[in-house]
């Protein structure tokens, strides 16, 4: 896999403060990943990094094979989405995504022309006389992302893009975005805490927390196969055993994850009392207290609930209970 991106032991410091702790990682060409973790976990920072935004305090960025790590952000192959558009408003959309080629010196007709290319290209072809202020929130980010694009990035960095939308316009997006990113080819590098988006929209995610990458894996590993508690916790809602239960359990000292979906009904190795019920429409997640730990189950809407107060005993495929025998966060 050729690497759009490469860091190599990247740290930035902030004072006292370790934004991003010794980060080793690959980004392939044409690949869509997704840097995903909780605020303050270093994610935006790295984008930052990429743009050219921030300087490493150690370490180095190649883009394309290049060392990057000293080169200004206006000579590198990257542009990036903001999640707050970062729009004129004085400025109708054709000359909002054109701005960058004016500052570049581009004749007008040139201009004019790649901007409504842009435009037809995430599906606002006609909007280009229009202003930003006449637009909904969903048309501004496709704005955004056109003006990106029309400098024609070998990377397009997109910094929680998402996250000003409603639900149902987000998910739109998201379809939008993935399809946009398999027609250009180019490789997209997204930052987002939402852990469906991430899962739902990239080829690989790397997990953040506290400046260091926890793992890095396709969305269906990094699900299924968490390496650390914390990876288990943050992606999707998860149990994590503590290491002497799946002691008894397996016979190997480490924790365990164990997804609620996993879980259900039946004769098995945890009894107890539940706890709570809620209804989430196709399922209902409950609580049970198996003598002080709790564990969340997701019963498809087909499936009888127990109730409060019931005692249920909880049992669950072999295979759904993943070891973290190398866990260490």
């Amino acid at each position: 896999m050729t690497a759009a991106i490469s860091f190599a032991g990247v740290s930035r410091h902030f004072g006292d403060v370790r934004a991003v702790d010794g980060v080793n990682l690959k980004i392939g060409e044409g690949e869509f990943f997704a840097l995903l973790g909780p605020s303050g976990s270093g994610k935006t920072t790295c984008l930052r990094l990429i743009a050219g935004f921030e300087q490493p305090t150690e370490g180095s960025v190649s883009i394309f094979g290049d060392d990057a790590t000293q080169m200004p952000p206006y000579r590198r192959p990257v542009n990036t989405v903001f999640q707050d558009y970062a729009l004129f408003p004085h400025l109708n959309v054709r000359d909002n995504v054109a701005y960058g080629l004016m500052v570049r010196g581009d004749a007008k007709a040139a201009r004019r022309a790649a901007a409504d290319e842009a435009l037809a290209l995430v599906a606002l072809g006609g909007y280009g006389d229009r202003k930003p202020s006449a637009l909904s929130g969903g048309q501004r980010q496709r704005v955004a992302l056109a003006r990106a694009l029309v400098m024609q990035p070998k990377v397009l960095l997109l910094d929680e893009p998402l996250g000003a939308l409603d639900l149902k316009l987000r998910e739109q997006m998201q379809t939008e975005l993935k399809s946009l990113q398999r027609q250009l080819g180019i490789a997209f590098v997204f930052v987002t805490h939402d852990q469906g988006e991430a899962l739902s929209m990239a080829d690989r995610v790397a997990v953040f927390n506290e400046g260091r990458i926890q793992q890095v894996g396709s969305p269906q590993d990094v699900y299924d196969r968490p390496e650390t508690p914390f990876v288990a916790d943050f992606v999707g809602a998860s149990n994590v055993l503590p290491a002497e239960l799946v002691a008894r359990l397996t016979g190997t000292s480490a924790p365990a994850s164990l997804r609620p979906e996993a879980i259900s009904v039946g004769d098995g190795p945890l009894t107890g009392a539940v706890e709570s019920q809620s209804f989430l429409g196709a399922a209902t997640r409950i609580e049970v207290n198996c003598n002080g730990l709790v564990v969340k189950m997701l019963l498809p809407k087909a499936n009888p609930v127990p109730r409060v107060g019931e005692t249920v005993s909880l049992t669950w495929p072999s295979e759904a209970l993943h070891v973290m025998e190398h866990a260490n966060g």
